[in-house]
């Protein structure tokens, strides 16, 4: 997914939280967007007006203005972008108030990074202003899946997983043959200030092995004392 002119997505990801930014801006990175972080309100209508990027992440609660006036404000200086809010407020008055003064979407934290990518490549989908030339399939040996269809198969055999086994699988395929240690998979597919213990991890790997290597050669194998990771049958 890229702009018309062929260069980068360009991201304007606007939160105070800098530990969120960074593991957001790496996320992106890995899509081969470019990403500009604004920490305040004023901060990110300098970028905006300087980048005018392709899509916005906007946190409500900054240090000056908050993200609902921000987006007024963007949107009197002809802003277009479609824009996502990303909140620790997560009442149902909250997500009115914000999706009413014109956010396309709406997410609370805590939050998955697979489900923020997989949102923001819908916002601009449907801006219509990206273009792509990109298999919506992931085919690692005789695995094969589809995020548009959210279809899974092996061999010609379907699959069924559930929202979190299907993440867990595609962050494997996007990374065949690499080694994954726990915490990257915390990080990527459950989210980012997740508080639970890497044993989640370990049982969701276990779920997947008994749907994907049922009663064929093993894909997905233990590294011992680091991680997992997802090989092709030779």
């Amino acid at each position: 997914m890229y702009r018309p002119d062929g260069s980068p997505i360009r991201v304007l990801l606007v939160d105070d939280e800098q530990v969120l930014t960074s593991l957001v801006s790496l996320a992106l990175g890995y899509e081969g967007w470019t990403v500009d972080v604004a920490h305040d309100g004023e901060t990110a209508l300098e970028r905006y007006r300087a980048e005018r990027p392709d899509v916005v992440v906007l946190d409500i609660m900054l240090p000056d203005i908050d993200g609902i006036t921000l987006l007024r404000r963007l949107r009197e200086v002809e802003a277009t972008s479609p824009t996502l809010f990303l909140t620790a407020r997560d009442s149902i008055d909250d997500r009115i108030i914000g999706l009413t003064a014109g956010g396309d979407d709406y997410m609370t934290k805590p939050f998955s990074l697979e489900e923020l990518v997989a949102r923001l490549r819908g916002l601009l989908r449907r801006s219509m202003m990206v273009t792509s030339d990109e298999d919506s399939r992931i085919i690692v040996g005789d695995l094969l899946l589809d995020e548009s269809s959210y279809e899974v198969n092996r061999g010609g055999a379907q699959i069924t997983l559930t929202t979190t086994e299907f993440e867990l699988l595609r962050y494997f395929m996007r990374n065949p043959r690499r080694v994954l240690s726990r915490a990257q998979i915390l990080d990527r597919v459950w989210n980012y200030d997740f508080a639970g213990k890497a044993s989640i991890v370990d049982l969701y790997v276990s779920y997947l092995r008994k749907k994907i290597d049922a009663d064929r050669p093993s894909m997905i194998h233990t590294v011992r004392g680091v991680g997992y990771v997802l090989r092709p049958v030779e």
